[in-house]
C-alpha cells in the first residue's frame, strides 16, 4: 500500500514544526538550568582553582591573579546573564556558580 503526502500536508507540518521549535528549546533550557547543582567549594576541581563563593573574600596577596571587580557574573565562563544570581559555568560542568563567586580561571566577559 502506498502512502502519498500532499504538498499541503508537508507545508503544514513544516510550519508547525518551525513554530514549535523555539518553544521546545526554551523549555529544554529551563529544565537544564534546574538540573544544575550548586558547586561545592570542597569539590576537588573547585579547590584546585581556588573557587570562592564570594569574591569579596578573595585575598589579593594570596591570589595574585585576582583584581577587584572580578566575579563570576563578569566572567566569560559564566553561562547566564550578568544579572542572574546563579548560572552554569563552562569550567564546572553540571554545576551552578553564584554570580558573586570567583576562581583562578576568571576571564573578562566580552562586551
Amino acid at each position: 500500500m502506498e502512502h502519498e503526502i500532499s504538498r499541503r500536508k508537508l507545508l503544514k507540518g513544516g510550519l508547525l514544526a518551525g513554530a514549535l521549535a523555539p518553544l521546545v528549546a526554551l523549555v529544554g533550557q529551563s529544565a537544564h538550568a534546574a538540573a544544575l547543582t550548586p558547586l561545592d567549594p570542597n569539590d576537588p576541581t573547585a579547590k584546585a582553582l581556588d573557587f570562592m563563593t564570594d569574591a569579596a573574600k578573595v585575598q589579593a596577596s594570596v591570589e595574585p591573579t585576582y583584581k577587584p571587580g572580578q566575579h563570576c557574573a563578569t566572567c566569560a565562563q559564566f553561562q547566564g546573564k550578568p544579572t542572574d544570581a546563579t548560572a552554569g559555568c563552562t569550567i564546572f560542568a553540571g554545576h551552578s556558580v553564584p554570580a558573586g563567586g570567583w576562581c583562578k580561571v576568571w576571564a573578562q566577559r566580552p562586551s
